[in-house]
């Protein structure tokens, strides 16, 4: 049996808007925590999912899987993650905005 137990963690990068004041004391949070913004995001908003009875109620009915989401996630290249093909022109020749990106 291991000594040690991993749990390995699926992370997105979304952006979110928020207002100037929250984002200060975001800030100021995670530096009072020596943390990172997302963390405290993270965890924070974790907390409240546990904490709300409501939307743990919310959760259990067939409304919760039909949402559309709202967040904006970020993509990593825009396309999943995989590199992008350089585009061919009917001639062959490789576009070079495509090499680019």
């Amino acid at each position: 049996m291991p000594l040690l137990e991993i749990n390995q963690v699926r992370r997105i990068s979304a952006t979110v808007r928020l207002d100037a004041s929250t984002a200060a004391q975001l800030d100021q949070y995670a530096a009072f925590l020596r943390a990172s913004a997302d963390e405290v995001v993270d965890k924070a908003l974790g907390y409240i999912f546990s904490k709300d009875r409501e939307f743990q109620d919310f959760l259990r009915t067939p409304e919760a899987g039909q949402i559309h989401p709202s967040l904006r996630v970020r993509h990593a290249g825009g396309n999943g993650g995989r590199p992008r093909r350089a585009r061919q022109s009917a001639d062959g020749a490789t576009d070079a905005r495509s090499r680019a990106k």
